[in-house]
This record gives structure tokens, C-alpha cells and sequence, in this order.
């Protein structure tokens, strides 16, 4: 693997592709996420997607999406079968791991992280490592990145299937991780869930520029949630690919009159405002790169109102819908309600394909090799 790849060196010029960034928020996140999955999917734009940047709960998704790849059969580049994956989904979605793993982190041998891990396995992974992530030198296959916040280094920390690591570290080639810990790092939101410790049991490559290279740092990795360096996961799509899609399910900061002055409850709040802030900048940057015209594609959230597209056709009536409450849902991994699930899948569905039908004009349309048509219902009946 080029070691330009790893550290994404500015290219002279991104290359022509399709970047897919999938956001934190927790459970709420994950399964907004897969709302938004069906209406890539169906309009045959999943398959032709180069790379898949994950954090948090985003990466809940893009793990399991990433795991059951390769059983998915493509006719006309549109997966029939991806109902397993959304079915993998919501099991997930039906289980709580953070109370438990909270509990028994307390109480009971081993870190808290490390029954997050356990518990994605049971129910999500079986098993599957990096190894088992689809390779992305066969054609129809993207890359999928979990990213992580390396606290020792304030760097990104990055898995996949060729790589994991940072680059003020180094690289392992090829790493011998669980999916499930790669994601239950990328997911361990601060301060309860943080931080995920990684024994580095390979050989770290010493790659330019990584002014770390050396014991502890190539020994253990203590890892954070993605979020704590970038919510959107923007980091290793926009310096590669000309083509922008991010997905955003990330709960925006309530105004609080009379904040907690107690330690642990201010931190929380001084958290949700740097997290907050993060995600305001790394929005921000990518709505200009599409005004200046240096990336093109789109963006959609859980609080994008669907009448700011401006589109002329509401096939699912969104104009008459209210999906603010779906925003306010807490970020946690709670078992949540089918009919819950059910509206944030709709609503990512919907507003995913809003702005894909605002924003994909026909030139990039022919370009990309797809016909982006008006839906005709929701995934589940009920809308949002």
C-alpha cells in the first residue's frame, strides 16, 4: 500500500470517485444511517461508491455493512438482498449495550470498552476481523475506514482491511483486529464509553513523517470515539475523492440556561459543545468545497428540514411531516422501540433522497452512470 495513501498527503487534485461519510450519533446515528443505505442502494449508487469513512455510531453501520458484503448480489449494480443488512441492523438497535457494559466495567474484571466489543460481537459480528472487510482492489467493492481518536497522539487512528494506525505512529499492514474492537473504539464516546485500549501485537511500519514511532506508542494505542477528531468522518474522503456524500445524524446542542456546575455533569456539557463545534466547522467546510466547486455530491442530516431542498416533486409528502423529534433522540446505545426505528429509517430514506435529487444534477448523474428517479414509498409503512 502507498504510503500516500495512509497519511493522505494532498493530491494535486482528488481523484474521480465516490466518497461516503457516515456520521456520529450513537444508536440514533446508526440507524438513521440505514435509511439512507436502502436509498443508495436502490438508486444503484451504493456499488459504485470508492470508500466508506465512518465514526461512532456511524460505524456501527458501515462494520455491518462492511461484514455481510460479500453476500450481497448485485443485479444492475442494486443489492437484492440488503435486507439482511438493515435486519442486522435493527437487531442491534434492539439490544442495550451501554448500561450493561457500564455496570459490569464497574464492577466486574476488564474495561467497559472491552464489553462494548463483546457485545457488538454476539450480536453483530460473530467473529469477522478487518481481514473479512471487502477488498477494494476488485472492482465493486469500496473501502471501508472506522476512525478512531488516538489520545496519546491527538491524531486520527484509522482501521481497515490494509491498515490501521496514525500518522505521527506509523502503520501495521494487514491487521489481525476484531471488527467488533475496531468499532467499539471508533464508538466509545467520552467520558464513559472512553477510552478503548489496543494491544499492538504486529509490527508497526515507520512510515515519513511519524515523529512517534517508537515504545509505547507502537506498543498500545488508547483510543477515543471518531467523534472526538472529526464527527462527520469527512477526514479520509475529502482530500481523495472529487465526489462528496455525508450523511449526518448528529444531535445539535440545546441552549441551557442554568448549566450544571458539578464536575461530571459540566464535563458532559463542555463535551456536547466542543463535539458540537466540531461538527459546525467540518459542515461549514464541506458546504463551501461544494459552493467553490472543488468537490461535488451532497450532504443530508437528521436536522436538515426537507422544504430547504427546494424540489419541486414530494412524492412521500416530507413537506407535511415533522422529523424534529427524531433529531432530539438521545445519543446512546439504548434498545430502541421497532416503531422508533422504523421512523428514523424512513426519515434518513427520505432526506437522503431529497438531496440527492437536489443536488446530483444530470451532468453528474451521466458521470457517475446512474438515473436518479423520485421514490415511491417509504422502506416502512408510517413514514416518520
Amino acid at each position: 500500500m502507498p504510503v500516500d495513501e495512509f497519511i493522505d498527503r494532498p493530491l494535486a487534485q482528488p481523484e474521480d470517485g465516490i466518497g461516503l461519510a457516515l456520521s456520529g450519533g450513537g444508536y440514533r446515528a446508526m440507524v438513521f444511517h440505514a435509511g439512507a443505505l436502502i436509498r443508495l442502494n436502490e438508486l444503484a449508487l451504493l456499488r459504485k461508491i470508492n470508500r466508506i469513512s465512518s465514526v461512532s455510531g456511524g460505524s456501527i453501520t458501515a462494520g455491518i455493512l462492511g461484514a455481510n458484503w460479500s453476500k450481497l448480489t448485485f443485479k444492475n449494480d442494486v443489492a437484492t438482498n440488503l435486507g439482511m443488512v438493515v435486519n442486522q441492523i435493527r437487531a442491534m438497535a434492539d439490544t442495550t449495550i451501554d448500561a450493561g457494559a457500564i455496570i459490569g466495567g464497574i464492577l466486574l474484571p476488564g474495561s467497559i470498552s472491552d464489553r462494548v466489543a463483546k457485545a457488538y460481537d454476539d450480536v453483530a459480528f460473530k467473529g469477522t476481523t478487518l481481514a473479512d472487510l471487502p477488498d477494494d482492489t476488485q472492482a465493486g467493492n469500496p473501502r471501508f475506514i472506522i476512525n478512531a481518536t488516538n489520545i496519546q497522539t491527538a491524531a486520527l487512528w484509522r482501521f481497515s482491511r490494509n491498515y490501521m494506525g496514525d500518522y505521527r505512529v506509523g502503520l501495521v499492514d494487514r491487521p489481525n483486529v476484531s471488527l467488533a474492537k475496531a468499532v467499539a473504539a471508533s464508538s466509545a464516546f467520552p467520558p464513559i464509553l472512553s477510552p478503548c485500549e489496543l494491544d499492538i501485537t504486529q509490527d508497526v511500519v515507520n512510515t515519513p513523517g511519524a515523529d512517534l514511532h517508537r515504545e509505547p506508542y507502537t506498543k498500545t494505542a488508547i483510543l477515543s470515539d471518531g467523534g472526538v477528531y472529526d464527527n462527520l468522518g469527512l477526514e479520509t474522503i475529502s482530500k481523495r475523492y472529487t465526489t462528496l456524500l455525508v450523511s449526518d445524524a448528529g444531535q445539535k446542542i440545546a441552549p441551557e440556561p442554568d448549566p450544571h456546575r458539578d464536575w461530571a455533569r459540566h464535563s458532559l456539557r463542555v463535551l456536547d459543545t466542543v463535539d458540537n463545534q466540531v461538527r459546525s466547522l467540518r459542515k461549514r467546510h464541506l458546504i463551501d468545497s461544494f459552493r467553490r466547486n472543488d468537490h461535488s455530491g451532497t450532504y443530508w442530516g437528521i436536522r436538515t428540514t426537507f422544504a430547504d431542498y427546494q424540489l419541486s416533486e414530494d412524492p412521500l409528502g416530507c413537506s407535511t411531516r415533522n422529523s424534529s423529534t427524531l433529531a432530539e433522540v438521545p445519543t446512546r446505545l439504548e434498545a430502541m422501540p421497532r416503531n422508533l426505528q422504523d421512523r428514523l429509517i424512513n426519515w434518513g430514506y427520505a432526506i437522503c433522497d431529497a438531496a440527492l435529487r437536489a443536488h446530483i444534477d444530470a451532468a453528474l448523474q451521466t458521470k457517475l452512470g446512474v438515473t436518479i428517479t423520485s421514490p415511491t414509498q417509504f422502506p416502512f409503512a408510517g413514514g416518520y
